[in-house]
């Protein structure tokens, strides 16, 4: 059986379904059953709760072969909107883990930019989460690291990829950075494989869509041109638009108290040089290997 928080999350809804269809047994933390119906048809055992709960917690992990951590903030106005889910929380369901299922395999679905902690808010909390489970060598733990992951049901890349289908790719920092993607369905094939491989336990692997060296942004363009059947020309946004912008939604959410996406730390982010992944270790240790291109994920998503 295995454990799945952030289920009904991106991520965690296809990787559910991914384990359904392999007739793997499914345990998931919803906090709002009404959006797991799906996931409930599809077969998965449903626990009400969220990571602050210490009996939903235990109830989800109890008796597991594995537990895949798929939950996390990627939206917060402070340091301390992110490390209450994804550093406190972590701790909590390590907590579960210890008393229910302390011989699971656990996966701990991170993020790229968790090498890079000094740049955020959210890398920052990605690093210090990280660390809360490579501290434990008496559990049986992989971490892996992907770059930006699109496909069906992401709401955060797919703003970009219309504008593409429009004509315009939107550079929030140099056009010469260089980024990886990831395909969603990529992302959960690789979970399951690194749930299976025993070489991969201890390890923090970084992983993407297999394009050597990533994608600069007229890269991204010229394969988007192609999907597209049109030219897709590069605007790199003003920064002084963009720094104004997420003061301004950094100023909003202190009133309004809705968490933002872009703030100034995640700019940081966005106008880094380096998100470039590598898939070697992955690889040695899983057996995993990429199927799905920019280019084939691009036309699936029929924009």
């Amino acid at each position: 059986m295995v454990a799945v928080t952030g289920a009904t999350g991106f991520i965690g809804t296809s990787l559910c379904h991914l384990l359904r269809r392999q007739d793997v047994a499914v345990r998931a933390l919803v906090r709002d059953p009404a959006r797991a119906a799906a996931l409930e048809r599809a077969g998965v055992a449903l626990v009400t709760g969220d990571l602050g709960g210490r009996a939903a917690l235990c109830e989800l992990v109890r008796g597991a072969d594995a537990v895949i951590h798929c939950a996390g903030a990627v939206r917060g106005n402070s340091q301390a909107d992110f490390d209450a889910v994804n550093v406190a929380g972590t701790a909590a369901l390590l907590e579960a883990v210890d008393a229910q299922a302390p011989h699971a395999r656990l996966c701990l679905l991170s993020s790229i930019v968790a090498r890079e902690p000094g740049l955020s808010w959210y890398s920052r909390s990605k690093h210090d989460g990280e660390r809360r489970l490579t501290a434990r060598d008496d559990l049986d733990w992989v971490v892996l690291r992907p770059p930006a992951v699109y496909g069906p049901g992401d709401t955060e890349m797919l703003p970009i990829f219309r504008a593409m289908a429009r004509g315009i790719a939107t550079v929030p920092g140099s056009p010469g950075a260089r980024t990886s993607l990831i395909h969603v369905q990529d992302l959960v094939h690789a979970i399951v494989a690194c749930l299976q491989a025993g070489a991969a336990r201890g390890q923090v692997l970084e992983l993407d869509d297999g394009r050597s060296g990533g994608y600069s942004w007229a890269e991204l363009a010229a394969i988007a041109g192609q999907v597209f059947g049109r030219r897709v020309r590069l605007w790199q946004v003003p920064a002084p638009l963009l720094d104004a912008v997420a003061a301004g939604n950094g100023a909003l959410a202190r009133i309004t108290g809705r968490a933002p996406m872009l703030t100034p730390p995640k700019l940081r982010e966005l106008r880094h040089p380096d998100w470039v992944a590598d898939n070697r270790a992955i690889t040695a240790a899983s057996g995993w290997t990429p199927a799905i291109d920019f280019a084939d994920g691009l036309a699936r998503l029929a924009l």
